[in-house]
């Protein structure tokens, strides 16, 4: 077994912002992006945790990524805001972009925001949590670059295209759902290259079209949507509203943009909030216990809800630390000492 080190959320990002700080971001990039890898950790989603690290570095050395801008917000006090992230991270955008959200969804009932010129790398739970917080329903999806085969296609067109959704439990931890449209996320396949296993199938095509579970001729290929006709629909869906709608690329253009799949996708985000206190106004009835009586009748069936795992996880690394290996722990170091010299 590989030696296991212990360290708490604290230590650990602390390494992690000195390992982004170093490679120039600035404070808010640094901070925005270290925040999410970590949680990653944290919630034992090792596809979003500090694997990451090294695909932010190589997008930050190709030039894809600016390191060192501030995002910029512009709000005309409707129910539509708007972030430019000046081609950075979409965690500081977010970041900037999220209390403005939650003060016009509570005012006005729901509200949107439209983050643009970005780089997303990240999982969208931890966005939709921060909204849940503050009592609010929230969902929130983005492209990526085309990776996935349209249901019925041969070649890549669709991104994986993540969209996640998150209710909130007074006194629990919230109900919340996030995955790719794809039947798997591209990390999950690259993770499956690296340690040399097969990958299940129906998860993917390699460049003929023809079905594999062959890691490497499933990233020279193409994903499988999840669902088949219906995860392509909604793979779809997300194009126009997060691509189109909003007025940025759309998976095949984030693709064009940047030339290979080895950085890091750059598009836009939409995330939409909503306050079910304004929509329950003048019904009977309390929407948020009305909501539990639901989601005690799944679990009253035995039913696991989304995230669960994931909020055990947690509750395990807070009381006793994030596992690392030995080896992660090197990677670690090694980025820190060399920052961008440690990737291509």
């Amino acid at each position: 077994m590989p030696d296991v080190h212990r360290l708490t959320v604290e230590q650990l990002s602390e390494i992690v912002v000195d390992i982004f700080a170093r490679a120039g971001l600035c404070h808010s990039q640094a901070h925005t992006v270290a925040a999410v890898i970590v949680a990653g950790e944290r919630d034992a989603c090792k596809s979003h945790g500090i694997y990451r690290i090294e695909g932010c570095l190589r997008t930050v050395k190709a030039g894809k990524v600016r390191p060192d801008t501030d995002p910029e917000l512009h709000d005309y006090g409707a129910g539509v805001i708007q972030v430019d992230a000046h081609d950075g991270f979409s965690t500081a955008a977010f970041a900037l972009g999220a209390p403005v959200l939650a003060e016009r969804a509570h005012k006005l009932g729901i509200a949107a925001m439209a983050i643009n010129n970005c780089t997303h790398f990240s999982a969208l739970w931890p966005e939709v949590e921060r909204l849940t917080d503050e009592g609010l329903a929230a969902l929130v999806m983005c492209p990526s670059y085309a990776t996935v085969a349209p249901s019925g296609g041969t070649a890549p067109l669709l991104g994986t295209n993540p969209i996640a959704f998150g209710w909130p439990r007074p006194e629990r931890p919230p109900y919340v759902f996030d995955f790719a449209t794809s039947v798997a996320a591209r990390g999950e396949i690259e993770l499956h290259r690296r340690t040399g296993t097969e990958l299940p199938e129906g998860w993917a095509i390699d460049a003929e079209g023809q079905a594999t579970t062959d890691p490497e001729k499933a990233l020279a290929g193409a994903m499988l949507p999840f669902g088949n006709h219906k995860g392509s629909a909604i793979s779809t869906m997300v194009e126009l509203l997060a691509g189109a709608m909003i007025g940025d690329l759309t998976s095949p253009e984030a693709l064009d943009y940047l030339g290979t799949t080895a950085l890091l996708p750059h598009h836009g985000e939409l995330i939409v909030a909503f306050s079910p206190k304004r929509f329950a106004a003048g019904r009977p009835g309390d929407p948020f216990a009305r909501a539990e009586m639901l989601l005690e009748a799944i679990a009253g069936q035995g039913a696991r809800l989304p995230s669960q795992r994931r909020f055990t996880a947690r509750g395990r690394a807070l009381r006793d630390g994030i596992e690392l290996t030995s080896a992660e722990m090197d990677s670690l170091e090694r980025m820190r000492k060399f920052g961008l010299d440690v990737v291509n």
